[in-house]
């Protein structure tokens, strides 16, 4: 067995690799850091201009942890976006569903409910309205 020490390289490859596994547990666990976070808004949201989410269609706000579909024109519905099954933020809306890349789970944009599992509950409904043209998701939204 070698004593010699590790080189800078080895050091640093060894450092990322550690990080990255601990954001890997802190996306996939519900509270991060062992406060549970609220999957919805507990406070009304500004989104921004209701003209970006595209008829028929949806759009995921991060940040805010909410999707927000236009099922038809000026018709708005929102869900959170964190994932029934694992706690995850979802990633993408492609062909009227919405995806969580940590475990293949899918949800009917339009509804919200699991298209595909292993996700067994529906995505909780948000609130949402349009003012000035504006959305805004949360309670007394």
């Amino acid at each position: 067995m070698s004593s010699q020490p590790a080189s800078r390289r080895t050091v640093l490859c060894r450092a990322a690799l550690a990080g990255a596994a601990g954001l890997g547990v802190a996306a996939c666990s519900p509270g991060g850091s062992g406060k549970k976070a609220s999957p919805t808004p507990t406070a009304p949201v500004e989104l921004g201009s209701a003209g970006v989410v595209p008829v028929g269609g949806a759009k995921i706000y991060r940040e805010q942890r909410v999707v927000v579909a236009q099922p038809a024109k000026g018709e708005f519905t929102a869900f959170s976006a964190v994932c029934t099954h694992a706690g995850c933020v979802v990633d993408t809306v492609e062909d009227g569903k919405i995806n969580c890349p940590c475990h293949g789970s899918q949800f009917d944009a339009r509804t919200g409910k699991v298209v595909q599992g292993p996700a067994e509950k529906p995505l909780p409904s948000v609130p949402v309205t349009t003012k000035g043209g504006r959305l805004v998701a949360g309670p007394d939204a």
